[in-house]
């Protein structure tokens, strides 16, 4: 089966059909992350995104449930170099192709992706269509110039929960042994989190209930007031899709529960932050996606190696110097990856601390939050 990859710019990439057959439409970025394809694929942060993988050989360990960020891949269709036709790892229950295969993802392999991921850098990031119809592809070049554009998009009601569950210790998706309580949590008092669900990752609510606490996760557009009735004793703001700007409705309960409970955000959940404490946010040329993204932490001095997965940040110019603190840095591009404010109990983060996939460095993270939620009571 043939595919081809076609750009709003006109550019064209004719390789080799994997998956679904079919055609899919999004924007093209790439990731620089070694391993971890499957938890990329089901990342809802993905949404609306074709994602190009720069690790040319990708499937070689398979698929299985346990190692899913969601109840399904989120991303529109995959491009790799090369894509294994087996797998040889013990956990591995299905062969990447078959899985992209029963969740409707095309996937485009045997191009050049060092080319296609040298065009994006140099002209940003831009719209494309995956096809394994390959008999018309100006056709797919005007399809592509058709897509709307991310900027102004508010994804994160759509790949949001339509209800409130609990995720706690008993959760059999919390399934894995290396999400056993932490030893700093062991005779600690359960809390009590809410989390808003803007796209949220399975590995994000098994690192807050490691540390010691419940998690009720509640739908993206949930008004400030209900979240207050449930009598949380810290909110969580996850990571999600889209741009910033057209979520008004969670910038509105950020700014209603400030100062009233303890908030942690992650990526969608920080650049929301900072636009309720008044700052601006922007579109980066080509984002940040990938686990090896080095990030200074300007509190301690130490530089940590990140998992990324956005387009959008925070401006730091527009947020008020005599409130917020910058408390992390990127050293790739100088962008904004973290911000605290300095009287209210408010951190959040741009990067996935969570690391599926990507490092560990920043779990402290979590326990940060816990002590945070202890102080303020």
């Amino acid at each position: 089966m043939q595919a081809i990859l076609a750009l709003e710019d006109g550019r064209i990439f004719l390789g080799k059909g994997y998956g679904a057959p079919g055609e899919c439409r999004g924007e093209v970025v790439f990731n620089t992350s070694l391993t971890g394809y499957q938890e990329i694929a089901t990342d809802p942060s993905y949404a609306g995104q074709i994602v190009v993988l720069t690790n040319p050989q990708i499937g070689n360990y398979g698929t299985n449930q346990a190692d899913n960020e969601s109840s399904k891949p989120y991303i529109e269709g995959l491009i790799v170099r090369e894509l294994s036709e087996t797998s040889s790892n013990w956990r591995s229950e299905q062969v990447t192709d078959e899985y992209m295969e029963r969740y409707s993802v095309p996937v485009l392999s045997e191009i050049d992706t060092r080319a296609l991921v040298r065009h994006l850098r140099t002209h940003g990031v831009m719209r494309g269509v995956l096809s394994t119809d390959v008999s018309d592809p100006e056709a797919l070049v005007k399809k592509a110039r058709s897509i709307p554009k991310m900027d102004g998009t508010d994804l994160a009601r759509v790949v949001s929960t339509k209800s409130i569950y609990t995720f706690d210790s008993s959760d059999p998706r919390n399934q894995s042994g290396d999400f056993l309580l932490a030893p700093q949590a062991v005779d600690r008092k359960l809390l009590h989190v809410v989390a808003y669900d803007f796209g949220i990752k399975q590995n994000i609510l098994r690192m807050l209930v490691r540390e010691g606490m419940r998690v009720t996760v509640v739908p993206a557009e949930t008004k400030a007031e209900d979240v207050l009735e449930l009598k949380p004793d810290g909110i969580f703001l996850s990571n999600g899709p889209g741009d910033p700007e057209p979520v008004t409705y969670a910038v509105n309960a950020i700014r209603k529960f400030l100062g009233r409970v303890p908030v942690f955000g992650i990526c969608l959940g920080h650049q929301l932050t900072g636009l309720a404490l008044g700052g601006k946010t922007y579109k980066l040329k080509f984002g940040h996606h990938g686990g090896n993204h080095p990030v200074k932490n300007n509190r301690t001095g130490k530089v940590e190696i990140t998992a990324h997965n956005h387009n959008f940040a925070v401006d730091p110019d527009s947020l008020n110097a005599n409130e917020v603190e910058l408390t992390h840095v990127d050293l790739n591009d100088n962008t904004l990856e973290g911000l605290r404010h300095k009287s209210l109990p408010l951190f959040s983060v741009q990067y996935h601390p969570e690391a599926a996939p990507g490092p560990h460095d920043s779990n402290y993270l979590f326990n940060d939050f816990r002590k945070l939620i202890e102080e303020w009571k």
